[in-house]
């Protein structure tokens, strides 16, 4: 039995400082006194990250449209029955706010008995004609409502979605088609709450031109985090390995943490093919002794080899009894704060968004998620602060490409899609970033600091903001964007825009693995900027520029702290064991990044291969003869420049010259000015040719 190789983990640890847990006057927590500075708004998004609060935020701003705005009615929509439990009653007034949240038994549809398309669609007209406040029903319900009554009977109402990720601008999507409607309509108020706004997909979850007329709050995982009062230090860890998982899951399944594991789709690659109750009974023979079904709680009960009896929760199994047994037994709320009433939960297709286990200290997924929203929700279930949890972690267990397979680009494809995911999240964990150009009129920032020295009109300088978990940096060269939408997309999107770049299997494969050919400008100037073109057409192209600038700096800084970090103390690295990170390990990683450097200036941020610090990682993780069998995949796959390609950097080409009077040279010692050479030469061969339209 080998142990599964290793791509060591984002570890970051956090101040602990515990002020995303106080409450003010009025009883709210930081992010929920946040979002209640924007009560007054019509359209209002909250990103915010999980265990954060939305609810409450919620209740709080809807009482507030209820009695001060003189909104008729309140409808909260939820994606699932569980889910609404969120919203049940609240004393408010016993904390400190004007108002209780009351919703009556027989409004919380998400209790009520009834089909989704028949006796609750029919009670959501009832609550519309009725003098009452609050109702509680699913996204099915709501969804079946708006296609029987019309988006009228909403008009004076606020409707809140929760989980709003759920929606898409694609027409097909039936929620966000009647979001879309009830915009259009302009006389419903709409809150939108998500913890998790990225799609698998990578397809928008609103349309730009609808987006835009939302006002944002967005509390980052970095804020949520750093205020806690237990929890210090996330992991984020990949595992290999060969084989059976189920051989293999003791070298990451460690019996003495609060663990929720989610086995793998039975169609996947990592199945093994014998049948999910079959995998959950071997994964508890590896445990221990299994010694037979606690009575009232239907938990499995296994001992280990020191005698301890682990209770292991198994929502695998759908049979009707037992399935609703252990759910119930674990929705309990007497056992809430009980650390002792559940050891381990074994789920496939549950335990994920919405399900809330403070305990929780690791969450490991057996096979890779195709959507990234999925990951990140399935990490918020171990983020929860509770007492004595000092630690969280997420590890994904992946089947390492094997040559003898003839599924071996699948393989290949679910590692590049674990190297994409572990992007994401460093980027996600991060401090929020803002960019500015560098300019002899600049001055310091009340509220950052700006290191030992201070500011410095003559350097370029990195300011770090305790209170927002903000850095800002200023960079020479820097493009700024005009329009108020560029502005808001910097403000508030550069993270959305970073997950469609690290998905992009031309953009990882080239930087990952076209070694000494790389030439960086093309990932970080032609694909981003590609992009950048498809997400938001509408933008001019100056403004496109500035938000490719801004989009690529993020990124890029983020992972030249992990690389200086990674060469001096290790700060964030490791999934296993080492030296505890300082709290502010990655803002000092960024700050000596940008102190190094001679000049720090777009050029050079241009210049760096994003996902280089991504392959050094991979190299340590897998073996030589792996790495090359994946890099052999990719070559077979690399082709010559496409029409398309070249178009892209004739306008970069363009851009030259303007900037500088001169066309590049084909023989320039400067690889980006070749590349831009060969993309103009080959656009006009390919516009002789007739291959543009």
């Amino acid at each position: 039995m080998s142990s599964p190789n290793q791509i060591p983990s984002v570890s970051v640890s956090y101040a602990r400082d515990g002020s995303s847990t106080q409450a003010n006057a009025l009883g709210m927590r930081p992010m929920q006194e946040l979002a209640y500075q924007k009560r007054g708004e019509q359209y209002l998004l909250i990103k915010s990250p999980p265990a954060s609060g939305k609810s409450r935020a919620l209740m709080f701003i809807a009482l507030d449209k209820l009695v001060n705005q003189k909104l008729k009615q309140a409808i909260v929509v939820v994606p699932e029955r569980s889910i609404g439990a969120s919203f049940q009653n609240e004393p408010l007034s016993k904390f400190g706010f004007f108002a209780d949240w009351n919703v009556e038994g027989k409004w919380n549809l998400c209790d009520a008995a009834g089909s989704e398309n028949g006796s609750k669609v029919e009670s959501v007209s009832k609550f519309l004609e009725s003098d009452d406040k609050v109702l509680v029903c699913t996204h099915a319900t709501f969804r079946s409502a708006m296609e029987k009554f019309g988006a009228d009977v909403f008009d004076e109402r606020l409707i809140a979605v929760d989980e709003f990720h759920h929606i898409s601008a694609n027409p097909d999507n039936r929620l966000g088609e009647h979001v879309r409607q009830l915009m259009a309509r302009d006389k419903t108020h709409l809150v939108a709450m998500t913890g998790s706004y990225f799609r698998g997909d990578a397809e928008a979850v609103l349309h730009p031109d609808d987006e835009s007329k939302f006002d944002t709050v967005t509390y980052t995982y970095y804020q949520q985090l750093n205020g806690y009062q237990y929890l210090k230090q996330l992991d984020i860890g990949y595992f290999f390995y060969s084989g059976s998982y189920v051989d293999d899951i003791t070298k990451v399944l460690d019996s003495d943490l609060k663990t929720i594991l989610h086995i793998p789709h039975v169609a996947s690659r990592e199945s093994t093919r014998r049948g999910k109750d079959t995998e959950v009974s071997e994964i508890l023979g590896t445990l221990g002794i299994w010694k037979g079904k606690d009575p009232v709680t239907g938990f499995d009960l296994v001992e280990r080899a020191d005698g301890r009896i682990l209770k292991v929760a198994d929502l695998v199994d759908d049979g009707p009894d037992r399935h609703a047994k252990v759910l119930a037994a674990l929705k309990d709320p007497t056992q809430k704060n009980n650390r002792e009433h559940v050891d381990i939960i074994i789920a496939l297709g549950m335990a994920k968004e919405g399900f809330d286990w403070i305990w929780c200290e690791h969450a490991l997924t057996v096979g890779y998620r195709s959507s990234l929203t999925e990951i990140i929700q399935i990490i918020g279930r171990a983020t929860r602060d509770a007492p004595g949890k000092t630690r969280a972690r997420f590890t994904n267990l992946i089947a390492e490409p094997d040559a003898s397979e003839q599924a071996v680009t699948e393989a290949v494809n679910d590692t590049l899609k674990a190297i994409a995911a572990s992007l994401l999240m460093e980027q996600v964990l991060a401090p929020r970033f803002e960019f500015k150009p560098k300019n002899p009129n600049n001055g310091p920032t009340p509220g950052y600091d700006y290191g030992p020295g201070g500011y410095d009109p003559e350097k370029t300088n990195m300011g770090y903001n305790p209170t927002t978990g903000q850095i800002q940096l200023e960079i020479k060269g820097l493009a700024e964007p005009k329009s108020k939408e560029a502005e808001r997309i910097c403000r508030e999107d550069l993270n959305e825009l970073v997950t469609a770049f690290v998905q992009d299997k031309p953009s990882l494969e080239k930087g990952l693995f076209a070694g000494e050919e790389l030439v960086p400008e093309e990932l970080t100037q032609v694909r981003m900027g590609k992009i950048i073109q498809e997400k938001f057409p509408n933008l001019d192209t100056e403004d496109r520029e500035a938000v490719r600038q801004h989009a690529i700096a993020a990124l890029n800084f983020v992972q030249q702290a992990k690389k200086v970090l990674n060469e001096g103390e290790g700060a964030i690295s490791g999934a296993t064991g080492g030296d505890e990170t300082k709290n502010t390990s990655l803002i000092d990683g960024v700050r000596k990044f940008a102190m190094d450097v001679r000049e720090l200036d777009i050029d050079l941020i241009d210049r760096i291969n994003p996902f280089g610090e991504a392959y050094a990682i991979l190299a340590k993780s897998m073996s030589e003869e792996r790495l090359k069998l994946v890099a052999e995949v990719i070559a077979a796959k690399r082709t010559t420049l496409t029409p398309d390609d070249a178009k892209d950097l004739a306008v970069r080409a363009f851009r030259f010259k303007k900037e500088r009077g001169r066309l590049p040279s084909a023989t320039s010692q400067d690889p980006w000015e070749k590349r831009m050479a060969e993309g103009a030469a080959a656009f006009v061969r390919f516009k002789d040719e007739g291959r543009y339209d």
